[in-house]
């Protein structure tokens, strides 16, 4: 994956050689858009990409029903526009990583990429698509071997621009970018996926990522469209929530409309919901869920299939609030019931 930076407001977008990319998502602190791979990854490679790369007849089913290699160059313009950095992730191999370090070994997918010869080290395969080249200003990261960005150089450029926010597209859904996802929420970052940038190797594949596995991994999922609107020319975001927006969930469920917007308050404000056709009762979601306002819809990090099932059926309390963070560490006797496995409290 490689990286580029154009540092306006913390925000940075990634795209690996396959066609994939990571971007950081509009909100507090800095984004960052990035993608690894190419044609249909979203790691801009030919393999996945183009017409004639060795997986081609894997990844064009969900490439063009998604007009993936369209959406890259939409998402990546927006985002230089919008002085969001671009980073760029490889993938590449040669034969020292088949031969001495037996990548081929590894995995189920190294596996294949080693059988059709995918993302050969100097070939078209592994070349950036043409419509998704970095620019010479943008930075490119080393190449990643396996489905994992975050094992390259990608954190130290992280840190170096300051980035909270990392927004991912590319290629492919339940690989390079579930796993880069995965690794950066694990690490802090503020992750939102960009769901018609993302292809796979088949519909089911997309189709779990999308709607199962993001909505719980990330923060959103949004279109290009949605993104760019969320991030304004000048690299900041949208207005507070307003009563007529509409609500997403994190699996871009629609959840219905905001009648009322409490800002203040002893549990720190909250919006309504009205009951109707999806809940029976008004539904109260702390302004603390929502993560993302694009245009008049605003985005909160619970799935629309879950929130029936949040205890939000009445406005939030301050000691409801702190009942849900739990005890204070230094109250904790034991981690466990029984005891810690490293012999200590848990602190």
């Amino acid at each position: 994956m490689q990286c580029s930076s154009s540092g306006v407001h913390n925000d940075l977008i990634r795209f690996d050689t396959r066609g994939r990319a990571c971007f950081a998502g509009p909100g507090r602190g800095r984004h960052v858009l990035s993608g690894a791979h190419s044609a249909p990854h979203h790691r801009s490679r030919h393999d996945f990409l183009s017409e004639g790369g060795a997986a081609w007849d894997l990844t064009k089913g969900t490439v063009q029903k998604n007009d993936v290699v369209p959406n890259l160059r939409r998402l990546i313009e927006g985002a230089r526009e919008r002085g969001i950095p671009v980073l760029f992730g490889p993938m590449a191999y040669t034969e020292e990583d088949y031969a001495d370090e037996r990548w081929q070994r590894r995995s189920g997918i190294n596996r294949i990429m080693f059988e059709r010869k995918m993302f050969l080290a100097g070939t078209w395969g592994a070349d950036f698509h043409p419509d998704l080249r970095p620019l010479a200003t943008e930075t490119v990261l080393l190449p990643h071997k396996g489905t994992d960005v975050f094992e390259t150089d990608l954190p130290e450029h992280l840190r170096r621009l300051g980035t909270t926010q990392l927004v991912i597209a590319g290629m492919t859904a339940n690989l390079c970018c579930e796993s880069t996802g995965r690794h950066a929420t694990e690490h802090g970052y503020d992750v939102t996926f960009v769901w018609d940038a993302i292809g796979a190797e088949n519909l089911p594949a997309y189709e779990a990522s999308i709607r199962v596995n993001y909505p719980l991994i990330a923060n959103a999922v949004m279109s290009v469209d949605e993104f760019l609107d969320a991030i304004h020319p000048t690299g900041t975001v949208g207005a507070a929530v307003q009563p007529g927006d509409k609500v997403r969930g994190s699996d871009h469920g629609e959840i219905g409309q905001v009648e009322h917007v409490e800002s203040a308050g002893e549990a720190g404000g909250f919006l309504v919901v009205p009951r109707g056709m999806i809940f029976e009762k008004d539904t109260y979601i702390p302004l603390d869920a929502v993560v993302k306002r694009s245009g008049t819809t605003v985005f909160i990090n619970v799935p629309k299939l879950v929130v029936g099932y949040m205890p939000w059926n009445e406005p939030p309390t301050a000691q409801g609030q702190q009942a849900k963070r739990g005890p204070s560490r230094a109250d904790v006797q034991q981690l466990y019931g029984s005891r810690s496995p490293t012999g200590d409290s848990g602190s």
